[in-house]
């Protein structure tokens, strides 16, 4: 009983949330206050950007970028579904959990600030692969890679010591100045490849050290919630739904938000099927690699099942999703819209203002839904692909390796 009531505050303080938001236009507000000195910041700062950059080489150029795309989101994505698969499920349900919060949290403060990022030219812009062409587009504070770094490095540090019980004091220290090494080279490179200023580094920092705080004093809490808890799946499927409504409208349509939906349909997938799954394949009993139980050509061969398996499922998901949602949208007298998944869709708006804007105020059309837009059906596919996704990482794939015998 406990349980259900506090899960209907939490659904109930973000409903009304979304409500204040909408109601007294906070967005806007907060947005007022904090973008020109933002930008003023950026644009005082692109002096230190031109000296970092008056040292520019080849081999800087590798380092950095490469370093990017180690710590981007894509890279977590890939990694994460390896770590389930490794053994060490804990580990790896959290750190997802924890990508997701940062994605959010991130994303929020970008899109509700809509602060530029250096002007190019001046500045040189290097964008090594289309992933950074695309967070090119989306605004500057705070620096995701930095914020995403200082969370998941901590988090990693501080569970590798409390896993192997570490006491060492060098061993500790050791590890925290890594840690530290990388969010300053990550932060640094951010600056020299003239994705962000110093502000955005430093906002990046700020938040990132925040957010790291509160999950290292809740996450043990939220792990029993989502293996031992009640009414988990029915929870996590109105947060989900609760958190697209809450997410605020950008001054510009940017990609952030259809990086949290991606990251949102993930949790969701992953937290049904650690539910449903738990005492079979992610109980912390479960062969981990480098041991006898789980050897590493046995690792190999999860991979080799695991990864086509993945890539199938969210194909079909998509498949299956861009089939489903129009009928039934079209059943409840839902006018909807797609801007790049469904061709027939696409441009069908009658309102202009609709066809201009992908990421409108989705709350302004749960509240007043005969004055609405159209719905962007994307959202909604992108949501169910990656929770299928998801769900095959916990539940389908680790059902076949124990068919396979791996």
């Amino acid at each position: 009983m406990e349980s259900v009531v506090w899960q209907g505050l939490a659904l109930s303080g973000i409903f009304s949330w979304i409500v204040i938001t909408c109601y007294f236009d906070v967005t806007k507000k907060i947005r007022s206050l904090l973008q020109p000195w933002v930008s003023h910041h950026v644009v005082s700062g692109t002096s230190i950007i031109l000296k970092i950059q008056k040292h520019q080489h080849k081999f800087l150029d590798a380092l950095f970028s490469g370093l990017s795309c180690i710590v981007s989101v894509p890279f977590y994505t890939a990694f994460l579904p390896l770590l389930f698969w490794s053994g060490h499920g804990k580990l790896a349900r959290q750190m997802t959990l924890l990508m997701a919060l940062c994605d959010y949290l991130g994303n929020c403060i970008k899109d509700v600030v809509s602060a530029p990022r250096p002007n190019c030219p001046p500045v040189r812009r290097i964008t090594a692969t289309k992933d950074e062409e695309e967070n090119a587009l989306e605004y500057g504070l705070p620096s995701s890679h930095t914020l995403n770094t200082v969370c998941l490095s901590g988090f990693l540090v501080c569970y590798v010591l409390s896993y192997t019980q570490c006491e060492d004091a060098f061993v500790k220290l050791g590890a925290v100045t890594l840690a530290c090494l990388l969010v300053g080279f990550i932060g640094f490179g951010r600056i020299y490849l003239g994705m962000h200023s110093l502000i955005d580094i430093i906002g990046g920092l700020v938040f990132g050290f925040m957010i790291l705080a509160i999950w290292l004093t809740v996450h043990e809490y939220v792990d029993a919630f989502i293996v031992s808890g009640q009414n988990v799946t029915s929870f996590w499927a109105a947060l989900s739904f609760l958190l697209l409504f809450a997410y605020p409208t950008p001054e510009f349509p940017t990609p952030s938000f259809e990086y949290h939906t991606a990251f949102d349909g993930i949790v969701f997938g992953i937290v049904t099927g650690i539910q449903q799954t738990y005492h079979q394949f992610h109980h912390e009993a479960v062969p981990r690699i480098f041991t006898s139980q789980l050897t590493i050509p046995t690792f190999l061969g999860r991979m080799l099942v695991g990864i086509p398996t993945i890539l199938i499922v969210k194909f079909c998901s998509k498949a299956l999703a861009k089939w489903i949602l129009p009928v039934v949208s079209n059943t409840l007298g839902i006018p909807i819209k797609s801007t790049s998944y469904i061709p027939m869709l696409n441009g069908s708006a009658t309102d202009k203002k609709s066809s201009e804007i992908k990421q409108s105020s989705y709350i302004h059309k749960m509240l007043f839904f005969s004055q609405q837009d159209l719905f962007d059906v994307d959202t909604g596919i992108r949501f169910l692909q990656y929770a299928g996704l998801a769900w095959s990482v916990v539940d389908l794939v680790p059902s076949l390796f124990c068919h396979l015998r791996l």
